[in-house]
This record gives C-alpha cells, structure tokens and sequence, in this order.
C-alpha cells in the first residue's frame, strides 16, 4: 500500500460510477457534501456506458430511457435538453424460423402459429387456471401458473434459459413477479385466444436515447457533480472497507495504476456489486455472512459489434433471438436507435451472447466472434456477410445479477448484516443484487443516499416491487421536488 503519511479524507465514497452512483453524487452535490466518486473502469455508465470503436459508438445490450417516475424523467431532460431524444421503437422475435411482431399481434401469431397450436395453447392455459399447483417456486412454475405450459414452452423456455444458462424450473419466482408481472406479450396472446377481454396496453412504442448513446447521459452526470466539487476517480477500484468491528466504516482502500491508496470516510454509498462489497470487507464478516456473499451468481455478457455497408439492414431497432439453435439471444441496430452513432451509409448491429465467465463465447477471440456472430445472423437472414466491414467483441462481467436457489438463501442474510452498519448503504443493480432498471437503480440511489444522510428511514430495497415507488404516487412526485430540485 502506498504510504502517505496521514490518509487522505473524502468525506463519502461513492463506490461506483454507473447510473446508481453518478445519481448518489448527484444528491450530494445539491447538499453540498464533501464526496469522492470511485470507478474502477476507464470509463463512466457501468453497463450503460458508451463504446467508441472505429468511429461508432455502441451500446452493451441497448439502454432506452423510460420510466414512470417523473422526477427522474425531468432530470433526464435536464442533463441532455435538445441532446435526449424521442426514438420510435420496432422490434421482432425470431422463433421457430418465423418473425413475429412485437408486442405480438393477434393476426401474425394465428398465422405463425396456426389455428391448432393457438388452441392448444388456450386450453393449456385454461388448464393452468382450473388446476392451479399452489404458490410457484420457481420462474417456470410462476409463467405456467399464470399463463399455461404451452405458451411459456413456445415463448418463453428457450430464451430464458438461453439468458440465464439454467433451467426455467431453477430460476426463482421473485423475477418473474418483478419483470414481467405486467408483460404485454402475455397478455396480447391472452387477447389472440379471446381469453382477455379488457384494454390491452401494449409496450411502449417510442422511448427517450441520448444522441449519442446512453454514455452521453452519464458523462453529462460526470461533469456535474466534478463541477460542483466532487471529483470522478476513473481507473480506481475499490479492494478493501475497514470498518470498526462495532458497525462504523472507516477508510476504503483503492487501487490505480498497479499502487494502493487508503482514505479517511465519514460514510460510504455502495453500487459496486454487494457479493463484491462484503468480501472487500476489513475485518471480515462472519463465517455465514461470507459463504452467502460468495454464493450469489451473476451472467456475464458478450457483445459482439459488426459494422455493416448498409444503412438498414432490417428495420427493426432490436430483435429478440428466440430460436434455440441460434446461439445470440438478441440483435441490436444502432443506426436505428441514433444515426449520431453511426457513420453515413452505414450502421452497426449489437449481438448479444449471454454467458458465464470462462465460456467458450467469453474466451473466444475477436475475430472468431465476429465470424460466428456474422454465420448466425446470415442463417437467418439479417445479414449479407460480404457486407460486413469490421467487428469487435465487448466483455461484459457481472451484467445481470442471478435469481437462482442461492439468492434466495444468501440474500436476507447479506442484507440483514450489511443494515448493521450506520454509516454504509447499498442501492443500484448491483448493489442490492436486484434486475432493476436504470430509472429504478436512480431511485434506489436517492432514496439511499437520503438516508443516510438524513435517517429518513426510506427502503431501497422495495423499490420495483411496491407500487409506490415505480407508479406515480405520492412518494414519487414529492421526493425529488421536495428534497432536491428546489
């Protein structure tokens, strides 16, 4: 560790520099606190971050900006102004060789389908209402209940299990619940078999982008909260929290360009991943409390970017890749999303491989990914391959945090020991190991940062599960306005 003589103070650490820790160092800047942002990438956004290879700008797995919270929507606007743009969305699943529009329609999947199959699956689901299985355990065993074997076979077990890399029947109910409770793809089919009668409303048919991708937005964070004091420590990883034993943390330990440097903090604000976060602790938690830390699991990405001489190779801005004899789970046209991102006369598509660290898509060279990547989208007719200029892969670690068997278990107790500490919170994807959005991982970040400055008492840990804090209630409408616009 590098000696400094007497360390260094920062007041808060802010571990992270993704869209949860810019909007925590947001906060502290409208209180005029004393702060220090801590990033170990080269590059702010987290997975939200903006690519640049060649002249094009990319995005890892495509970022819209939508959300129901009206506050987090006016600081949108407020950050980029003419810069946030309005983007009309087209997207596809590919299944079974076929392309489906959607959010479905009725009339496209009775004709992919066929009028038998679409029976089937409406006595399936029929069956599922009549002779439900009790309270679901799993993600299988929640679509099931909910919307029949049949329809989760033809439209959700591949994809899914591609994502995730385990079965259906081993990924907890709790996602489900969270992700698609209120998912229009269910309930258009429901509509198709006249199984629903009531409004369907349809998933968003435009959304917000920044012009030059979702990068734009977190470095316009960036230069924020640095111009009103609080600096963005890029290239700086956090490798240990000292703490008192007694429930105070006391320093952080960083890392950058190969030394280590400890600082003095009154408090700390944590997105970095909370498997991450408790093993980085000094002196170590419990034997229990370590084992839960280093069972949580996490799905790694890969993302494979092809430049292609051609402006619209399809028109749809992303396609689903249903179909489980294509390795990609999704494709993305970036020339779609924002021509700023692209150069004239051509675009770049995204394809999407979720993956473990150590797989054989994560250790593959670039130029294998480009070729595989460029068979699989010409097997299925998205791609020429003469007109593919150029490619390169992205390695994504810790994308998305797993709800398997273990999370279960683990997280009550990571959470109950980490709420020992009266000077550390924990919010963001990452940090509560939670399938949040960037508008909800914003949310989580106020929320938390309020409470410990305040004691306010607020629970990140309910935000996308109780209404109140992803619908427009009272709780959302006045918190920002209240506490930190004015």
């Amino acid at each position: 560790m590098e000696e400094t003589g007497e360390t260094r103070g920062v007041g808060t650490a802010v571990l992270g520099g993704g869209p949860a820790g810019l909007t925590a160092a947001y906060v502290l800047s409208l209180r005029g606190e004393k702060a220090e942002v801590f990033e170990a990438d080269g590059l702010v956004g987290g997975i939200a971050k903006t690519v640049e290879f060649n002249g094009y700008r990319f995005d890892l797995g495509g970022h819209r900006f939508f959300t129901k919270l009206k506050p987090i929507e006016r600081l949108w606007e407020e950050m980029l102004g003419d810069e946030f743009l309005t983007r009309p969305r087209l997207s596809r699943i590919f299944y079974q060789g076929k392309y489906f529009a959607y959010p479905l329609q009725a009339k496209d999947v009775v004709g992919r389908l066929g009028l038998v199959e679409s029976a089937r699956c409406a006595l399936s689901y029929a069956w599922s209402r009549i002779r439900p299985k009790g309270e679901p355990e799993s993600f299988e065993d929640w679509v099931t209940k909910h919307f029949g074997a049949r329809l989760y076979d033809a439209f959700f077990r591949s994809y899914t299990e591609k994502v995730w890399g385990i079965p259906g029947s081993e990924i907890q109910a709790e996602w489900a619940a969270q992700r698609i409770k209120n998912f229009s793809l269910f309930k258009a089919v429901l509509s198709m078999l006249n199984l629903r009668r009531t409004h369907v409303t349809t998933l968003i048919d435009e959304f917000r982008y920044p012009r030059l991708g979702p990068g734009q937005m977190w470095e316009a964070f960036e230069r924020h909260v640095e111009e009103r004091g609080i600096p963005v420590r890029l290239n700086h990883r956090c490798t240990s929290i000292g703490h008192d034993g007694r429930g105070r943390v006391e320093s952080v330990v960083v890392r950058t360009n190969g030394s280590e440097t400890e600082v003095a903090v009154d408090r700390v604000l944590s997105s970095i991943p909370l498997s991450e976060l408790v093993l980085s602790l000094d002196p170590p938690p419990p034997p229990d409390v370590v084992a839960a830390a280093q069972s949580l699991r996490y799905r790694e990405l890969c993302l494979v970017a092809l430049i292609i001489d051609d402006v619209t190779p399809f028109p749809d801005t992303w396609i689903y890749l249903h179909d489980p004899d294509i390795r990609a789970g999704r494709v993305q046209n970036f020339g779609a999303w924002s021509e700023s991102m692209v150069r004239p006369g051509t675009t770049c598509l995204g394809v999407e491989y979720f993956c473990f660290e150590g797989d054989e898509i994560w250790e593959m060279p670039d130029v294998d990914a480009v070729e595989l990547a460029t068979a699989e989208l010409e097997r299925i007719g998205l791609v020429d391959p003469s007109r593919v200029l150029d490619g390169v892969k992205v390695r994504v670690p810790r994308a998305y945090p797993m709800y398997d068997s273990n999370y279960h278990d683990a997280l009550p107790v990571l959470r109950e020991y980490v709420r020992g500490f009266t000077n550390l919170r924990t919010f963001g994807r990452n940090g509560l190991h939670r399938y949040n959005n960037q508008d909800h991982s914003m949310w989580t970040a106020i929320l938390a940062t309020l409470d410990l400055l305040d004691g306010a008492g607020h629970d990140v840990w309910s935000v996308n599960t109780e209404s109140e804090y992803h619908e427009e209630g009272e709780l959302v409408e006045g918190l920002l306005d209240a506490e930190l616009v004015g």
